[in-house]
C-alpha cells in the first residue's frame, strides 16, 4: 500500500476517531465482528507516519500468531519502517526484559525457559523425590495445573491445595511439599517456567526502580489487545510499563470475557476508568460479521448483566431471516433435527466447514457425534476429541466391558492400570494368572485378581468388587454401575489424574443419563464400537475432502466464525450451566459465554432446546427455555416447535 493512508477511506468513523484519538489513556470497547484488529492496526501505522519511532510503541497481544498478523499488516499498511516494533505477547515481553535483567532476580541470563515436558519431568521427580509416587497422589499434571491457576490468580498456595482437593483424603501438606519443591528445583537449576516469567517480570520492575524508569521511558505508547483476558499480573505489567507518558491504549470487549476459570480477571477492564479517570472512551458498534436479526437477539440477551459497558451493534448487512428457536423432544431428536437442516443448508450451497455446533459441555454433543457418525458425515471436535475417546469415558466404559465380555484382555487392562502402582506389566501378568478370562461372577477370579494386588491397589480393586456386587444387586443396570464407579472409585481418581477434573466428571454424568436410552450394555457397546469404527473411515474421508463441519464448545470457538451456527441446549440448567450459576458471578460469566455463541454466526442461527432429558437413574427431567432466550423479545426469533412424534 502507498505510505500515504487515506484513512478516511479505509476506516469507518468508529474507527477513524480511534485511530486519530490524542495522546492521553483509551479504552476501546470493540464489539464482536467491529474490526478490531484493523483499528488496532491502523493506529500503528498512524502513529508511526506522525514519526513515533516504532521501538517506542509497545503492542501486547495474546498468541504469537495474532502479533505475527498485527505486525504484517502494519508492514503492508505503513512500511517495512514498521519492523522496530516490540509486538508480543505477555510472555514475549517478560522473556526480552529478563535477558537483560535476570541478575537483579539471581537468575543469570542465560537460564532456561522450561516447556511443558520439561516441568512435567522436573515435577515427577519432586514426588518421587518425597516419596510419594507409591501411594494415591496427584499426577504431576494436576500439580503444575493447580500451580499456574495459583499464580495466575495470585492466590495463597495453601488456599489453591485446599480450594482444589477439599475433602480428598490426600495430605494436602505432601502437595505444598511437592510444589514447593518444584518451585526450589527450578531456582536451583536457573529455570524459569512460563509462569515464572510473568511474575518474575513484574517482581523485577517492582525491585529495580531504574529497569522500570528505563521502559517507561522507552515505551511512548503501550497498546493492548483482547484486554478482556488478562489477568491481576497482566494487568499490574501494563499499568507499570505505561506509568510515566501514560499512553495506554486497551482493546477489549468486556461482554466477550469468558476465560476466568484460566484467571482472566474482566474487573481489569470493567475497572480501567477508575485507574484512569482522564481516558478517552470509545466504542467499535459497527458489526460486519452479522445479520441484524441476529445481531438484535445478541443485543436483548447481553442487556441483562447489570456491570458492563453498553455497547449495541448495529448491522453492516441486509436484513435476512430470523434466528430459529428449535423446540424439541429430547436429545436424539436435537441430534436428528440438527443433521436434517445440515443437509438442507448443504443443498444451499454451504461446505461442510461453513457449518459449526456449538455446546456449552461436551457431553452436550454426545448424541450429536454418534448421529453424525452413523451417517458417515464428516466432522471434526475443535475443542479435543470426540467423545467416546476420551480417557475418562474409556475408563467408564471398560468396566461395561469387562461385565459383557469375560476375554476383554484390553479392559481389564485398562482398568487395572488405573490402580497405583499396576501397569502394562503387573495387568498382564494377572491375566495370564487367570487364564485368559475374568468372570465377574466367579469369586475364585476375584481373590486371585485381590491376591496378586498389594497396598493401595489391593484397596481400590476392594471398591470395584464392590461396584460390581452392587451393579449385579441393580440387575445389572449399566448405569447404576458407572453410578458406583464414580462414587466409589473414580471420584479421587479424576481428581489425582486430571486437571481439568470437574468437565471431565460432568461428562461422565452425562453419559450415565444417556445409559437410560439403551435396553441392555449390548446395546450400548455395540452402537459405541460401530460409530467409533465409523468415526475412523469418516476422518479418512476427511483426510481426502479436506471439509468437515466443526463442533466446539464455545470457549473453544471464540475469535472464529461461520455462515450458520447451530447452539444445542439451549435449557435452563443446560446453558446456563446450573454448576456455573451457583459460583460467584456465574450468571454473567454464562450470559456472556451465550453472547459470545450467538456472535459466531454470520448468516443462519439455530438454537435447539430439547424439552426432556434423562436423569443419572433414568427418570425424565423436563426442561424450560434458557433464562437468556426467555429475555429475548418473542419477535426477535422464529420459533419452532418440531413434532413431537417418532
Amino acid at each position: 500500500m502507498s505510505a500515504t493512508i487515506d484513512y478516511e477511506r479505509e476506516l469507518n468513523p468508529e474507527q477513524l476517531a480511534t485511530v486519530n484519538a490524542p495522546d492521553g489513556p483509551m479504552l476501546v470497547l470493540a464489539a464482536a465482528g467491529t474490526g478490531k484488529t484493523r483499528t488496532l492496526v491502523y493506529r500503528v501505522a498512524n502513529l508511526v507516519a506522525r514519526g513515533i519511532e516504532p521501538r517506542r510503541i509497545l503492542l501486547l497481544t495474546f498468541t504469537n500468531k495474532a502479533a505475527r498478523e498485527m505486525l504484517d499488516r502494519a508492514r503492508y499498511i505503513a512500511g517495512p519502517e514498521v519492523t522496530g516494533l516490540w509486538s508480543g505477547t505477555f510472555h514475549h515481553l517478560a522473556n526480552r526484559m529478563l535477558r537483560r535483567h535476570a541478575r537483579t532476580l539471581d537468575y543469570t541470563l542465560d537460564f532456561t525457559i522450561l516447556d511443558r515436558d520439561d516441568s512435567l519431568s522436573l515435577m515427577r521427580a519432586c514426588i518421587k523425590e518425597l516419596k510419594l509416587s507409591a501411594r494415591e497422589f496427584p499426577r504431576a499434571e494436576v500439580l503444575l495445573s493447580l500451580l499456574s491457576g495459583a499464580v495466575n490468580r495470585r492466590s495463597a498456595l495453601a488456599e489453591a491445595v485446599e480450594a482444589h482437593f477439599g475433602d480428598h483424603k490426600v495430605d494436602a501438606a505432601d502437595v505444598l511439599a511437592a510444589l514447593r519443591l518444584f518451585n526450589s528445583k527450578k531456582r536451583s537449576q536457573n529455570a524459569m517456567d512460563f509462569d515464572d516469567l510473568l511474575v518474575n517480570a513484574y517482581e523485577l520492575l517492582r525491585r529495580s526502580p531504574a529497569a522500570l524508569e528505563d521502559y517507561r521511558e522507552q515505551f511512548l505508547y503501550v497498546m493492548v489487545d483482547e484486554y478482556q483476558d488478562t489477568n491481576l499480573i497482566q494487568s499490574d505489567l501494563v499499568d507499570m510499563l505505561g506509568g510515566k507518558h501514560r499512553n495506554v491504549m486497551v482493546v477489549g470487549d468486556d461482554f466477550q470475557s469468558i476465560y476466568s476459570w484460566r484467571g482472566a480477571d474482566y474487573r481489569n477492564i470493567l475497572t480501567f476508568p477508575e485507574r484512569y479517570p482522564d481516558a478517552r472512551q470509545y466504542k467499535l458498534e459497527t458489526n460486519y460479521r452479522s445479520v441484524p436479526e441476529i445481531l438484535s437477539l445478541a443485543n436483548a440477551c447481553i442487556a441483562g448483566n447489570p456491570r458492563q459497558f453498553q455497547k449495541t451493534l448495529r448491522s453492516t448487512r441486509a436484513s435476512y431471516r430470523k434466528p430459529v428457536f428449535a423446540v424439541l423432544r429430547d436429545g436424539a431428536h436435537q441430534a436428528r433435527y440438527v443433521i436434517d437442516r445440515i443437509h438442507s443448508l448443504r443443498r444451499s450451497g454451504l461446505a461442510w466447514r461453513d457449518i459449526a455446533v456449538l455446546y456449552r459441555a461436551h457431553y452436550h454433543a454426545l448424541e450429536l457425534q454418534l448421529a453424525l457418525a452413523r451417517e458417515q458425515i464428516p466432522f471434526t471436535v475443535m475443542s479435543g476429541l470426540r467423545f467416546f475417546e476420551q480417557a475418562h469415558i474409556k475408563d467408564a466404559c471398560a468396566l461395561l466391558r469387562i461385565m459383557h465380555n469375560e476375554k476383554d484382555q484390553l479392559a481389564f487392562d485398562r482398568l487395572l492400570c488405573l490402580f497405583p502402582g499396576v501397569g502394562d506389566r503387573t495387568a498382564a501378568k494377572i491375566w495370564l494368572q487367570l487364564g485368559g478370562r475374568f468372570n465377574i461372577r466367579d469369586a475364585a477370579q476375584r481373590l486371585k485378581v485381590s491376591s496378586a494386588l498389594s497396598g493401595a491397589a489391593r484397596g481400590a480393586w476392594g471398591k470395584i468388587e464392590q461396584v460390581l456386587h452392587e451393579g449385579q444387586a441393580a440387575g445389572g443396570d449399566p448405569g447404576k454401575i458407572i453410578l458406583g464407579f464414580i462414587n466409589l472409585f473414580y471420584d479421587t481418581y479424576i481428581l489425582d489424574n486430571f486437571d481439568d477434573n470437574e468437565r471431565r466428571m460432568e461428562d461422565l454424568k452425562g453419559l450415565i443419563a444417556f445409559l437410560a436410552e439403551f435396553e441392555s450394555v449390548e446395546e450400548f457397546l455395540n452402537e459405541v464400537a460401530l460409530v467409533t469404527n465409523l468415526d475412523a473411515d469418516a476422518d479418512r474421508m476427511d483426510g481426502i475432502a479436506a471439509d468437515s463441519l466443526r463442533l466446539s464448545t464455545v470457549h473453544q470457538a471464540k475469535g472464529l466464525e461461520w455462515k450458520a451456527v447451530f447452539i444445542l441446549w439451549a435449557a435452563e440448567g443446560m446453558f446456563p450451566s446450573s454448576r456455573s450459576l451457583n459460583e460467584p458471578g456465574g450468571d454473567e460469566e454464562e450470559r456472556r459465554l451465550f453472547y459470545v455463541a450467538v456472535t459466531r454466526a454470520k448468516d443462519d442461527l439455530y438454537l435447539c432446546m430439547p424439552a426432556v432429558r434423562r436423569d443419572q437413574n433414568g427418570g425424565a427431567i423436563f426442561l424450560a427455555p434458557s433464562r437468556f432466550l426467555l429475555e429475548v423479545p418473542p419477535d426477535n426469533l422464529k420459533t419452532e416447535q418440531v413434532g413431537f412424534i417418532a
